[in-house]
């Protein structure tokens, strides 16, 4: 096992957890901002932003850009 394996496996449930932070907190923001929100749709549309964040920051690792981070 590589070093960085042995370490995202210890980091694994930190990062899974950080994640649902930041949902749960944009959900929170969506329910106080929208008295009528639908909360399925919301939390749709949420995650599919958090998608093309991870998208464009995978993207950023093909072109290299956290090569020398």
């Amino acid at each position: 096992m590589t070093p960085q394996e042995k370490e995202i496996e210890k980091m694994r449930s930190s990062i899974k957890t950080e994640m649902k932070l930041i949902f749960k907190a944009n959900m929170k923001i969506f329910d106080w901002d929208i008295p009528e929100n639908d909360d399925r749709t919301s939390a749709q549309m949420i995650a599919n932003v958090m998608q093309e964040a991870l998208d464009e920051l995978k993207a950023e690792i093909a072109e290299g850009k956290y090569d020398n981070y």
